[in-house]
C-alpha cells in the first residue's frame, strides 16, 4: 500500500513541531494550532474553536495509541479547507490514557474538514503502522531537526516497500556452513567492515558513558577476584596482576577487532577449574607450569582458528532456546552463587576469625547495593521527578549504589571490612619474567599438549558461541549482524598470545556482556493489568563502551594501591545485582515462576495460550533438572568432573533431540521458538 502523501508532508522542512516542554494537553494542543496557523495552514480565527475541539475529542475518548503515540484530531467547518497532519515531539513523555500504560511522547495531530471520512481513516491507518515500528520510533526521539526527522520516516518508508515487493528473506543469523575455506570468517569480516565507522559513531552518546563507568567495575571486580583465585591454584604463577593485564590488553584488541564488540571477555570459573587442573597434573608429573601452559595454550589457539575458518560455529544452529536458556541461567547463577557463598562464608566464621559486626555490615552493604541499583534502574517507569533525572539515575544506578555504599563504609571506619584485595605495584604475581620460554618444557609435552586442548578449544568455542547468541536474540534488535566466525578466530589468537605470557585464557563473559548489550539498550515500558515489562527497542552497537572499559582498567595498573578502597562488600552487591538483573526476561525463569503462582494469574504468554499446562510444566522441569546439573558440575563437582562441563554443554543437543518424541512439534514450537511471536502479549513484570 503507497505511504499517505498527508503523513508524509508532515514530516517536510518547518512542519514538525519539536520538543514542547508543556506537559498540560490544553497548552499543548494550543502550541499545535498556533503552528499550524503560522504555517498558513489555519485561519486565526478558527484557533479557538479548533482548540476546543481536539480537547472536547480527547475528553469524549483517549486518542492514544500504543507505544507512545496519539493522534488527537479535529473534523470542524471551521478548520483548514484541506486536510493536515502536524506531528509534534514533547519534551518529555505525558500520560494521555493509553491502553497499554505508556505514556506518550509523539502526536500526530489532524485536522480538517468534516467530510472524507475514508481519507481520515486512512490516515489513521498509516499512522497506526508507523507507532508499530520500534526502531522509527526511536529514530524519530533521537532526531535533532526536521532534516532527520524526514530522512528516518523515507528510510522507514523504503523498507516497507521493499518488504512489499519482495518476500522477506530469512535473516541471516551468521551460522550457514558456506562450504568455503574461511567463508564465514571472510563473510563476518566484509559484514563487520561496512558498519565499523558506525560502530565507533554510535558511542558518542550520553549511555556510552553510563555503560563504561557501571561496566568498568563489574569487569573489575571479577579480574580481581578470579585472579586472586588462579593465584592460589596456580601456586602464584598466574595471579591479579596477570589477570588485570589480559583483561585490558584482551578488551581492547577484541573491542577494536571483534564481530560482536558488545561481547565482554573475561575469566570464567570453568576456565579457572582448568588451569588449577593443569597445574596439579603439572606438579604430579614434574613439569614446568608456565612452559606447559604455554603448549596447551598454544594448541588451544590453533584449534580455535581451525574451527573459525571451517565455519564450525555453524553447529550452533542445533542449540535452541532450550539450552541458550539453561546457560544463560546457570552463568547468571554461578555470579550470584559466589556472593552469597561469600557472604555465609564470613558469618561462619563470625564469633572466631570474623568480628559479627564485619559479617553484618558486609550483608547489609551487599543488599544495599543490590537494591538501591535495582531501584534506580528502575527508575524510568517512576511517576516522580522529570524524565531527565529519570533517565540519567536509571542510567547510572549501579554506579551510584556502588559509590554509596562505598562511602557509607568508609564512614563507618570502625568496623573492619574485608577491601579489594591487589599487589601494590606492577609486576608479575611471583615475580617472574613476563615472557614463558615454551621450549623449556620437555618435547614430548609440544605435542602431547595438544590433548588437553582440545577440551579447552571446545569449552571455549562452545561458551563464545552460547554468548553470542544469547546477545544476537532476536528481542535485542541488534541490526549489524552476528560475527561468530571472527569473534573465534579473535579469541584464538588471543588465547595463544597470553600463554606465551604467562596470562590466563579469556573468553565471553556472559552476565557481563548481557549487562553491556542492556546498558546501551533504549527501552519502553510494556503496560499491562498493572504489570510492566521493559522491552527493548534499540541498542547502540558501538566498539566505544569495550575499548573505554578496557583502557580505564590498563589505567587501573596504576591505582592498585587505591584498590583496597573498595569493599568487597560492595563488589558482592555489584554481582548480586548482575546475577538477578541477567535473569529478568528470560522465559525459562518465567515459566518457572508459573510454579507457585495462582493458575487464574497466569499471563496471557503465547505459550500458555498454545500449549496445555502440563506440557509448559514438564518441558521446565526438564530444563530445571539439567541446570542443576550443571550448576552442580560446576560449583560442588570433583575437579576431574568439572573439566568436563563442555561436554555436559554439548549433550544438551542431544537431550533436546530426545523432547522431540515427548512433545507436540507445535507445543515444542511455541515454548522452543528462536523468538517471541509478532502476537504476543506480556503480563510480566520488568
Amino acid at each position: 500500500m503507497p505511504f499517505s502523501p498527508l503523513v508524509r508532508r508532515a514530516f517536510d522542512p518547518g512542519r514538525p513541531l519539536l520538543d514542547i516542554t508543556h506537559t498540560d494537553l490544553a497548552w499543548i494542543m494550543e502550541a499545535v494550532v498556533t503552528h499550524a496557523v503560522d504555517l498558513g495552514a489555519l485561519d486565526p480565527k478558527a484557533e479557538p474553536t479548533v482548540v476546543r475541539g481536539l480537547l472536547a475529542r480527547h475528553a469524549e475518548s483517549s486518542v492514544a495509541l500504543e507505544h507512545g503515540v496519539a493522534i488527537p484530531h479535529c473534523y470542524l467547518g471551521e478548520g483548514p479547507a484541506e486536510p493536515m497532519v502536524i506531528f509534534t515531539r514533547l519534551a518529555q513523555p505525558v500520560n494521555l490514557g493509553a491502553p497499554d500504560g505508556v505514556p506518550t511522547r509523539f502526536l500526530f495531530v489532524l485536522l480538517g474538514p468534516p467530510g472524507a471520512p475514508d481519507g481520515h481513516l486512512d490516515t489513521l491507518m498509516h499512522v497506526a503502522r508507523m507507532a508499530s515500528d520500534d526502531e522509527l520510533r526511536y529514530q524519530l526521539g533521537e532526531a535533532r531537526d526536521d532534516v532527520a526527522l524526514a530522512a528516518a520516516v523515507d528510510a522507514w518508508v523504503a523498507r516497507c516497500e521493499a518488504c512489499a515487493e519482495e518476500p522477506a528473506a530469512p535473516a541471516d543469523d551468521g551460522l550457514a556452513f558456506t562450504g568455503r575455506f574461511a567463508g564465514g570468517l571472510r563473510a563476518d569480516v566484509a559484514r563487520k567492515r561496512a558498519g565499523y565507522k558506525a560502530d565507533l559513531r554510535d558511542g558518542l552518546h550520553p549511555k556510552s558513558f553510563s555503560a563504561t563507568l557501571f561496566l568498568l567495575f563489574a569487569c573489575l571486580a571479577p579480574a580481581v577476584t578470579f585472579g586472586g583465585l588462579m593465584g592460589v591454584f596456580t601456586g602464584g604463577a598466574i595471579g591479579v596482576v596477570e589477570m588485570l593485564v589480559a583483561t585490558a590488553v584482551g578488551g581492547v584488541v577484541f573491542a577494536l577487532t571483534a564481530g560482536q564488540p558488545l561481547v565482554v571477555l573475561g575469566g570464567i570459573g570453568p576456565l579457572l577449574i582448568f588451569t588449577g587442573i593443569l597445574f596439579q597434573l603439572s606438579q604430579d608429573l614434574g613439569l614446568p607450569f608456565l612452559p606447559t601452559y604455554a603448549w596447551v595454550g598454544l594448541w588451544t589457539g590453533l584449534f580455535l582458528l581451525i574451527l573459525a575458518v571451517t565455519d564450525a560455529s555453524a553447529l550452533m544452529r542445533h542449540f535452541t532456546r532450550f539450552t541458550n536458556e539453561i546457560f544463560s541461567v546457570l552463568m547468571s547463577l554461578i555470579f550470584v552463587y559466589e556472593a552469597v557463598r561469600a557472604i555465609a562464608g564470613l558469618f561462619a566464621q563470625a564469633g572466631g576469625a570474623v568480628h559479627h559486626d564485619t559479617a553484618l555490615l558486609t550483608l547489609l552493604l551487599a543488599l544495599g547495593t543490590y537494591l538501591v541499583g535495582a531501584q534506580l534502574a528502575q527508575m524510568r517507569r517512576s511517576r516522580y521527578l522529570n524524565h531527565t533525572i529519570r533517565e540519567f539515575l536509571s542510567d547510572f544506578g549501579p554506579a551510584i549504589a556502588m559509590a554509596l555504599m562505598t562511602a557509607l563504609a568508609l564512614s563507618l571506619s570502625a568496623v573492619h571490612l574485608p577491601s579489594l584485595e591487589a599487589p601494590a605495584s606492577l609486576g608479575t604475581t611471583s615475580g617472574r619474567p613476563w615472557w614463558v620460554d615454551p621450549f623449556a618444557a620437555p618435547r614430548w609435552v609440544w605435542a602431547a599438549a595438544a590433548l588437553p586442548a582440545l577440551l579447552a578449544a571446545l569449552l571455549i568455542a562452545v561458551n563464545q558461541n552460547i554468548t553470542g547468541r544469547l546477545m544476537n536474540a532476536p528481542e535485542h534488535r541488534l541490526v549489524r549482524g552476528p560475527g561468530y566466525h571472527l569473534d573465534l578466530a579473535v579469541v584464538g589468537v588471543l588465547v595463544a598470545a597470553a600463554s606465551l605470557f604467562g596470562l590466563p585464557w579469556l573468553t565471553a563473559a556472559t552476565v557481563r556482556s548481557l549487562a553491556h548489550l542492556r546498558a546501551l539498550a533504549s527501552t519502553e515500558e510494556q503496560v499491562l493489568d498493572g504489570a510492566v515489562k521493559a522491552h527493548i527497542t534499540h541498542v547502540r552497537e558501538t566498539r566505544l563502551t569495550g575499548l573505554a572499559i578496557h583502557l580505564l582498567i590498563g589505567g587501573s595498573l596504576a591505582l592498585l594501591s587505591l584498590f583496597h578502597l573498595i569493599p568487597m562488600a560492595v563488589l558482592y552487591g555489584l554481582f548480586l545485582y548482575m546475577g538477578f538483573m541477567s535473569l529478568a526476561g528470560v522465559q525459562f525463569v518465567e515459566r518457572l515462576l508459573l510454579w507457585p503462582m495462582d493458575p487464574a494469574r497466569y499471563p496471557g504468554s503465547h505459550y500458555i495460550r498454545r500449549v496445555p499446562l502440563g506440557a509448559v510444566h514438564r518441558f521446565t522441569a526438564v530444563q530445571l533438572v539439567a541446570l542443576a546439573g550443571l550448576f552442580y558440575t560446576v560449583a560442588f563437582a570433583p575437579q576431574g568432573l568439572r573439566l568436563l562441563f563442555p561436554l555436559f554443554i554439548v549433550l544438551l543437543v542431544p537431550l533436546r533431540r530426545l523432547l522431540d518424541r515427548a512433545f507436540a512439534p507445535a507445543h515444542l514450537l511455541a515454548l522452543d521458538g528462536p523468538s517471541t511471536p509478532d502476537d504476543e502479549v506480556e503480563h510480566w513484570a520488568g
